[in-house]
């Protein structure tokens, strides 16, 4: 449908079959109309009410599509003026000025986040005893358990919009432990980069690896553009959601910033996607992995903080042209991860807990936040 209201052509859709909330359907096109260029820096978005009365839904709709839109630094809210993109594509690149993160989305790195309930875990590691018996004694697979793969690939296609194969899904004991087959995946030759100030171990692991590396400084949200645009770094190890220990965000543009950065000759990303689950934004943010369209991202994430330090199991998923070279260098590599603890995270994703647990942590911190 395209129309005129208010001097805005609204060319919004909301589509029955579409599974998705509408919000989400609306959030969508104009998230893709604000990147495209459609809306540019600083232009005016139509309001909510000439998109409520033009899709025919309810304003507190809207309003939730453009909340998301805020959240992400996609657009945002002016006092009685209506809202404004906030976004800088490739144009701006040469004059991007980094900008405030809004705080109030983000929880400090020194709180504390609720445990994963013990009888939960206790109850589901009996079932897995019960239901696979002797099972739990036998090798997993190099990659990992096909349970486990399999349900790591159905959770992060509802829940951060990256759509992988359980082949591209490869557990090991921590992040750390997947930080090292990075480089020995990637190779020893390349300039590595991270963000400055970051979490010590990654740094640690790549001086361990000796490689050459490159500390780039953080900004109000994210790696500053002068240092990124110097930086002569063929891989960039991020952590676009809250990095540790500064508490850093990486808004839309910077993470669109990131993306043009690896487009150019041989570069790759490694996402480091620790904690985010816990975001108190209404959606997830857009991942790199699920953004880029050069198949150069390698998307990291971990159960420490969602379940438990202890099990030590992380996961990362590969870009399938990577295939080929990983199962050629590191394919005979044993997984580091036991067979029953596969099979109980598996359990925990799949039959809902896990899920459960983000959502009840997630209330917990915006209803400590909406206290102070």
């Amino acid at each position: 449908m395209v129309s005129k209201k208010g001097g805005f052509c609204v060319k919004y859709t909301i589509h029955e079959e579409d599974p998705s909330a509408a919000y989400i359907q609306l959030y969508r096109q104009v998230r893709d109309d604000i990147v495209k260029g459609i809306y540019p820096y600083g232009a005016k978005i139509p309001s909510k009410r000439t998109i409520a009365e033009e899709l025919g839904i309810s304003t507190v709709t809207v309003e939730h599509s453009y909340a998301l839109l805020c959240d992400e630094g996609y657009v945002e809210a002016r006092q009685r003026s209506g809202y404004f993109v906030s976004f800088r594509s490739d144009s701006g690149f040469a004059a991007y000025s980094e900008t405030p993160l809004q705080k109030a989305l983000f929880s400090h790195p020194a709180e504390s986040t609720p445990d994963f309930p013990f009888s939960v875990l206790t109850r589901t590691m009996r079932a897995v005893m019960n239901g696979y018996g002797d099972a739990i004694l036998e090798r997993s697979p190099n990659a990992g358990c096909l349970q486990l793969r399999s349900a790591i690939a159905r959770y992060l296609a509802r829940s951060r919009g990256i759509f992988a194969e359980p082949d591209q899904i490869y557990i090991g004991a921590g992040s750390e432990y997947l930080y090292t087959l990075t480089v020995e995946l990637l190779g020893r030759t390349r300039v590595y980069a991270i963000e400055s100030p970051s979490y010590k171990k990654i740094e640690q692991v790549y001086r361990a690896a000796d490689v050459r590396l490159e500390m780039l400084p953080l900004g109000a949200d994210g790696i500053k553009s002068a240092a990124l645009r110097a930086s002569r770094a063929d891989v960039l190890h991020i952590t676009p959601y809250r990095s540790y220990p500064s508490g850093i965000t990486a808004s839309a543009s910077k993470r669109h910033e990131y993306l043009r950065f690896a487009s150019s000759g041989d570069r790759y990303l490694i996402e480091d996607d620790f904690e985010s689950e816990f975001s108190m934004s209404k959606k997830a943010f857009d991942t790199l992995f699920g953004s880029s369209p050069d198949q150069n991202v390698i998307y990291m994430n971990s159960f420490s903080k969602t379940v438990s330090p202890a099990l030590r199991v992380g996961y990362m998923v590969l870009p399938r042209r990577l295939l080929p070279q990983f199962e050629k260098t590191l394919g005979f590599f044993s997984c580091t991860v036991p067979t029953y603890i596969q099979l109980v995270l598996a359990e925990l994703i799949d039959g809902g807990d896990f899920e459960r647990h983000i959502n009840r942590v997630r209330r917990h911190k915006r209803k400590e936040l909406s206290s102070h």
